[in-house]
């Protein structure tokens, strides 16, 4: 997690307001596999039935574009370090966990949403909605974007069919039949285990921590012209 990152910030103040356990993931400092950098995830995140989360949080604006020439496109890029990064997480924490993008949406002046809409979250003056994509539907149906930047993304449509409201995975999604079982009170503690055990296993193969360097600006973020915020216009 960046905490200079308002989408990312704004996640974390929701978590917190909705009482789930989680751990915020140090994001100036990268681990690597081997010799290869690994984009770090930004929260893991247990929920109040036993899901258990490793979040990417993508940070967007509806619309997009500039005021005068605004693009009502719910966007869903992102890069091929996100998708490699977080495969390699779901690797090491194993299949009770499931690894989503959460996209978060800052909701301009000139939109309203429905009192009814869910996940719509106000945080320092700011609109912002929250909606979800699994890792694997995402890897399955991305397309390519840029090669040049090395992004992906989703068809309108398609995304709009996959993209549910965050707290579906958080509190209603039926756990599957590989899920360990609910930690109950000792959520806190399991997760702090977990997440220690996850970060051993990158020392133990060699790894250790990496900061700043191959491809990255010192917060461990990949350089490029298509920011994390918004994308290209």
């Amino acid at each position: 997690m960046d905490r200079s990152n308002p989408y990312e910030t704004a996640f974390e103040a929701f978590l917190k307001e909705q009482g789930l356990c989680y751990v915020a993931v140090d994001e100036t400092r990268r681990a690597v596999l081997g010799d290869i950098p690994v984009k770090n995830l930004d929260f893991i995140i247990l929920g109040p039935t036993g899901a258990k989360l490793l979040v990417d949080v993508k940070g967007r604006r509806f619309p997009g574009g500039p005021p005068e020439k605004p693009r009502y496109v719910w966007e869903s890029w992102a890069t091929r370090d996100d998708i490699d990064g977080l495969t390699h997480w779901h690797g090491l924490f194993g299949r009770a966990y499931q690894p989503l993008f959460v996209f978060m949406y800052k909701i301009m002046p000139t939109v309203t949403m429905p009192v009814v809409t869910p996940d719509v979250w106000h945080h320092k003056g700011e609109t912002y909605l929250l909606r979800a994509v699994t890792l694997e539907e995402y890897s399955a149906n991305m397309k390519v974007r840029s090669p040049k930047w090395g992004t992906v993304w989703i068809q309108q449509a398609k995304y709009q069919e996959l993209a549910r409201p965050f707290r579906y995975f958080s509190h209603e999604q039926p756990l599957n039949p590989v899920d360990e079982e609910n930690d109950g009170p000792d959520q806190a503690r399991h997760l702090s285990e977990v997440t220690r055990a996850a970060l051993q296993a990158f020392v133990a193969g060699g790894a250790g921590v990496w900061s700043g360097g191959h491809r990255t600006g010192s917060t461990g973020r990949v350089s490029s012209d298509e920011p994390d915020g918004d994308g290209p216009t």
